[in-house]
C-alpha cells in the first residue's frame, strides 16, 4: 500500500530540510525527496556566513536585512557548534565608497536588527591594528563589524536529522520521476539512484525546494504554469594558503561596486568569494572558470601586501543561486531575498514553489511555506517553535563551547586540541554519544588521517546519510582539504568494501 504523507518537499538543500524539520515538529506526516547527496548543490557552496547582508543597504533592501539580522542571533542560539561570531575588517579605499556612507551604512546594520549579543561596529587605525598588518600601507583607516560564520552543510544535515529524529523520512538518492494531481492529494513517482527501481508514494501537499532546480522541476515533473522569473547566477569561491595570522574576516570594495570577503577557513587557510555570473544549462555541472579565479585573484591582491596568484589556489567551488529577477537587472543587485509561489486552489493539491532566498532565513522562510498550507494540513499541527529548540548538538550556551572541547580531551585523552576543536565544531554535545558514550574512549578503529577515524565515518554512514568519500571529506566535513590523494583513496576503498559486505549480508 502507498504511504500517504501530509508534505512532501523536493530538494535537499537547507530550505528544503528546513521546512522537513518544522513540519516534523508539528507533528505532520512529512517525507524529504533529495536525488543526491544532502547540502550537494548550492547549500553547501556558500561564503559560509549569517548575516544580514551589509551590500544589501545599498540597494534599499531594509526588510530583508532586518529579517537577517534578527535571524543571525536566533541560528547562533539554536547551533553555537556550527556557527560563531566573526568580526570583519572593512579597509576605507579613497577611490571608492566615502568614511561617511561606511559609518551610515554600519550604523544601520547595527541598530536596524535589534542586536543583542554581538558586539557593535568601531573605527579602526590600521597602521597600529594587528589587521592592518597584512595589508598594503595605503589602507591607514577601517571599521570593523559583527557577522557569523556557519558550516553551512552540516546546517542542512543537522535540520534533516532533527527531521528524522521527529518522525520525518529523509531519502537521498531518490530522484522525483513525475507528480500529479490525483484527486484530493499528490502521486509521486521515484527512483532510487542505486537500484534504479521505480515508486509511487502519495501526499496531500507538495513543496519544491529544488534549488536551482526549481524551474525544471515546474516545467518537466510538475507540468504547470509559472508565473516567477528566475535568474540561474553563479557564486564561485577559492581556498588558498591562509594569508594572515589573526581569527578576522577582511570585506573589501571593488571598482565594479562588488564587494568580496576573505575569511579564516579550516584552521590553515584563507577563503575568498564570491562572483556574481549568469549561467544557463544543468546546474550541477557548474565549475569555477579562470576568469573568476582571475577576479578573486585581483580583487584580494588589491588590498593584500602578498599578492594572491591562481597557482596559490588549493581548492574552488562554484554553485548556482536561483535568484529571482528579470534579465535588465545586474546579477549583483537582484534580491537575495526569496518569494514563495502557490500552485492549486482550495479544493486540490497545493504546491508551493520558492524562488531565490539566502541561508541566513532559511528557518523563516520555513514558517512562510507552512504558513502557505495552512488550509491544505491537518488542523492542529501547532504553532512555529524552531527559533528556540537547539538543533542536535546545540544544546548548550554558547559560552561553554570551550569547556565542551577541555571534556572531550578529557575523557579521550590521546585527542589533540585540533581534533576537539574541529569534533566540537561539527557535532556539538553529539560527541559524547559517538565517541564516550559511557564518560570513557571508544575504540576509534582505523585512523584514515587528519582525525578522521572510522568511528566517525560509520556514524556519518548511519546517523548523517554519508554514502560516498565525498559526502564525508567534502560536506560533513573539509577533510579533503588535509587529507592526501592516497588517504582519500584509501578512505574510498574502505567505503567500497564496506558497500560490498553490507549489500552481500542483504543480497
Amino acid at each position: 500500500m502507498q504511504p500517504m504523507y501530509d508534505i512532501a518537499i523536493i530538494g535537499g538543500g537547507v530550505n528544503g530540510c528546513g521546512i522537513a524539520r518544522d513540519a516534523a515538529g508539528r507533528g505532520l506526516k512529512t517525507v524529504l525527496l533529495e536525488m543526491n547527496d544532502l547540502a550537494s548543490g548550492t547549500s553547501s557552496r556558500s561564503t559560509k556566513l549569517i548575516h544580514g547582508g551589509l551590500r544589501y543597504l545599498e540597494h534599499y533592501e531594509f526588510a530583508l536585512v532586518r529579517k537577517s539580522l534578527i535571524e543571525r542571533e536566533v541560528l547562533y542560539k539554536i547551533a553555537p557548534h556550527i556557527i560563531s561570531p566573526l568580526r570583519f575588517i572593512f579597509p576605507h579605499h579613497q577611490k571608492m565608497r566615502p568614511i561617511w556612507l561606511m559609518r551610515l551604512g554600519l550604523f544601520l546594520y547595527d541598530h536596524i536588527g535589534g542586536r543583542k549579543i554581538l558586539p557593535t561596529s568601531r573605527s579602526l587605525d590600521l597602521t597600529r591594528d594587528e589587521a592592518g598588518k597584512p595589508l598594503k600601507s595605503a589602507f591607514t583607516t577601517g571599521f570593523e563589524y559583527s557577522d557569523c560564520r556557519v558550516d553551512d552543510a552540516r546546517l542542512v544535515v543537522l535540520n534533516a536529522m532533527d527531521a528524522f529524529e521527529r518522525g520525518a523520512d529523509i531519502f537521498v538518492g531518490t530522484k522525483l520521476i513525475s507528480a500529479h494531481r490525483d484527486d484530493q492529494h499528490w502521486s509521486l513517482q521515484l527512483r532510487d539512484a542505486n537500484s534504479k527501481k521505480l515508486r509511487t508514494i502519495k501526499a496531500r501537499t507538495l513543496v519544491n525546494a529544488a534549488g536551482p532546480w526549481v524551474d525544471e522541476i515546474v516545467a518537466n515533473r510538475l507540468h504547470i504554469q509559472s508565473a516567477s522569473m528566475v535568474r540561474q547566477v553563479k557564486g564561485s569561491h577559492i581556498v588558498v594558503p591562509k594569508l594572515f595570522d589573526h581569527g578576522r574576516a577582511y570585506i573589501f570594495q571593488n571598482p565594479d561596486q562588488r564587494i568580496i570577503f576573505a575569511l579564516p577557513y579550516e584552521q590553515e587557510f584563507t577563503l575568498i568569494g564570491t562572483t556574481d555570473v549568469d549561467v544557463t544549462g544543468d546546474p550541477g555541472q557548474v565549475e569555477i572558470s579562470r576568469d573568476e579565479i582571475s577576479y578573486l585573484c585581483k580583487a584580494a591582491s588589491e588590498y593584500f601586501t602578498k599578492p594572491v596568484a591562481p597557482i596559490d589556489v588549493v581548492w574552488s567551488f562554484a554553485g548556482v543561486r536561483p535568484l529571482f529577477g528579470n534579465e535588465k537587472t545586474s546579477a549583483s543587485k537582484l534580491t537575495r531575498d526569496y518569494v514563495l509561489e502557490r500552485n492549486g486552489d482550495k479544493d486540490e493539491p497545493v504546491v508551493i514553489s520558492i524562488f531565490g532566498g539566502k541561508i541566513t532565513t532559511y528557518r523563516q522562510l520555513a514558517e512562510k511555506v507552512l504558513a502557505k498550507l495552512e488550509d491544505q494540513l491537518p488542523v492542529n499541527t501547532g504553532k512555529p517553535w524552531t527559533s528556540t529548540s537547539p538543533l542536535p548538538g546545540g544544546d548548550f550556551e554558547i559560552d561553554q563551547f570551550g569547556r565542551l572541547v577541555e571534556k572531550l580531551r578529557h575523557q579521550c585523552p590521546p585527542m589533540t586540541q585540533a581534533q576537539a576543536v574541529r569534533l566540537i565544531s561539527a557535532y556539538g554535545t553529539r560527541c559524547f554519544e559517538i565517541f564516550a558514550p559511557d564518560g570513557t574512549c571508544r575504540t576509534v578503529g582505523e585512523d584514515f588521517g587528519g582525525g578522521l577515524t572510522q568511528i566517525e565515518v560509520e556514524h556519518l554512514i548511519e546517523q548523517e546519510w554519508a554514502r560516498g568519500a565525498d559526502d564525508i571529506l567534502w560536506r560533513r566535513s573539509k577533510l579533503g582539504l588535509t587529507l592526501s590523494d592516497t588517504q582519500k583513496r584509501h578512505l574510498d576503498q574502505w567505503l567500497q568494501g564496506r558497500k560490498k559486505n553490507a549489500d552481500g549480508l542483504t543480497g
